[in-house]
């Protein structure tokens, strides 16, 4: 059974059918986003899908729902939540949007439009992006920095993207854990997917968000996503995202001056000293310059932004050093994560009942909920590969089947797939594992290269369905586990103490 199996193509007029996807931390312009799109005339979506990013939601609403599917995704972040949005529409289309947008009364016409006749090999579409700004005024740092959001590249406060190209790429990273670079790394490896990525003529009004003093400077932690993207998109990423040249290289500089003149008049080197530090003065008084010049210049703002122009280069610097550690900390380049790790259901993911047919008796193996989350935030998909015999033996009926499934995803979180095998021994079918169609067709359902999976469960047939089909294995014994099926894991694939540990091998690459 595959959540993307059958989904809906065209809308009832012949529309491209699609599935909105908001992902939400509960603020409150959601009401107005929420009513706009109730409002629209025109094709509307198959669902509006609300994914709450709130770490603990616990019984406060969300602004202005009403009747929208709503899904949790944890306090991951806004990639965390949109993956968690995408795997489960059923549409050939995914709409992302901001919770903070406006969208116009014929968005639905507009983007229908935008979606018609697209070439297969055009993965997404972007909308315009329109900023509104005071008309009396200048606009301030934080409303420029909004306003930097019209000219952005890929931005996914409205971004339509083709399912089955977030499948071939495995959907948003979610190493990224704030809204920052985690769509210009997805529009890159979109791309290099051989997908193109067009313009629409919709626009989608975007505006200046909320923010106090110290916005931009809790905004340099971006510095740090940013050495996630050299790591993995080398050098020239900048260029490829349409990300601009940055100021990184001028705070370094503005920070070793300040540290310089600081160390050489602690040791009487006035002369030095006072040399470095009118370097530093001169270096942070342009980057203040710069930053007045096109503002209002209000005695609010110019106090703002000598404050924060003193405090930007020492954190931006820091959150870099902090991002370059918690990159090399990680897999090497050449030791590649990956592309979907699958599971066997019962006794692998949760406590093995025969013939499970209740939802109530679903009992996840201790830290099954922990580890699928780390794989989701490492950006790798994860799918279920469960033989249930049980169907064709009449012990258990198809909806309840379904109903446990659905039992073990609210208790573990989304699976981007689940192939499940509903034949007996005898019925020579080339799903039920040790077969290797499970896992073929898990891996195509997530789009990605099934020699690149992991497939991890108790039994021998999980090791010998994942070896037929060109995949690893990982063996998690248990007290069924027979003798002869640990030596043979031993020979040809791997062998773990338990479930984390076998997620370690899998992520490890170990064989």
């Amino acid at each position: 059974m595959s959540r993307a199996d059958g989904p809906p193509a065209h809308g009832a007029d012949g529309h491209p059918a699609y599935t909105v996807v908001v992902p939400t931390a509960g603020r409150a312009r959601l009401a107005d986003l929420l009513a706009d799109l109730r409002a629209a005339d025109g094709p509307g979506p198959d669902e509006i899908v609300l994914v709450d990013d709130r770490p603990d939601p616990g019984t406060d609403p969300l602004p202005g729902h009403h009747d929208e599917r709503v899904l949790h995704s944890g306090g991951h972040g806004p990639a965390a939540a949109r993956n968690t949005g995408w795997r489960a529409a059923r549409t050939p289309w995914v709409a992302f949007l901001d919770d903070d947008v406006r969208v116009p009364a014929d968005w639905p016409h507009l983007l229908a439009a935008d979606l018609r006749d697209l070439a297969p090999d055009v993965a997404a579409s972007q909308a315009r992006i329109a900023v509104p700004l005071p008309p009396h005024r200048s606009p301030t740092d934080d409303e420029r920095g909004t306003a930097a959001l019209s000219g952005a590249r890929w931005i996914t406060a409205d971004m339509a993207y083709r399912r089955d190209a977030l499948l071939a790429v495995g959907g948003f990273d979610e190493r990224f854990p704030r809204a920052y670079r985690e769509d210009s790394d997805l529009g890159l490896r979109v791309r290099a997917a051989g997908y193109r990525i067009v313009d629409g003529d919709r626009v989608t009004t975007h505006p200046p968000r909320a923010a106090d003093r110290w916005t931009s400077v809790r905004a340099q932690a971006g510095n740090a996503d940013d050495a996630l993207m050299r790591r993995k998109h080398g050098r020239g990423w900048r260029d490829g995202a349409g990300a601009g040249t940055g100021r990184l290289s001028r705070h370094a500089l503005t920070v070793a001056a300040g540290l310089a003149g600081a160390g050489l008049l602690a040791t009487g080197h006035r002369r030095a000293g006072w040399a470095a530090a009118l370097g530093w003065a001169g270096l942070t008084t342009e980057f203040a310059a710069r930053r007045i010049a096109p503002g209002p210049r209000t005695g609010t703002e110019l106090v703002s932004m000598a404050v924060t122009s003193v405090a930007i280069p020492p954190v931006a610097c820091a959150q870099r050093l902090r991002g370059e550690l918690r990159v090399r900390r990680g897999p090497s380049p050449d030791r590649a994560l990956p592309a979907a790790v699958l599971f066997d259901r019962d006794d692998t993911l949760i406590v093995d009942v025969p013939y499970l047919a209740d939802p109530d008796g679903v009992r996840p193996v201790d830290g099954a909920a922990e580890l699928m989350d780390r794989l989701r935030a490492a950006g790798i998909p994860v799918g279920v590969v469960s033989n249930q015999s049980g169907v064709a033996r009449g012990l258990i009926a198809p909806d309840r089947l379904t109903a446990v499934n659905a039992r073990v995803e609210e208790l573990l979180g989304p699976f981007g797939t689940w192939q499940v095998c509903p034949h007996g021994e005898d019925d020579g079918c080339a799903c039920r594992k040790p077969a290797p169609g499970l896992v073929h067709r898990a891996a195509a359902a997530l789009g990605v290269d099934v020699r690149r999976c992991v497939v991890l469960g108790d039994t021998g047939a999980d090791v010998r369905a994942a070896l037929a089909a060109g995949a690893r294995a990982v063996l998690v014994p248990t007290a069924r586990t027979l003798p002869d099926e640990v030596v043979h894991a031993r020979a040809h694939a791997a062998v773990a103490r338990d479930l984390r540990h076998g997620v370690e091998v899998a992520l490890a690459g170990a064989r």
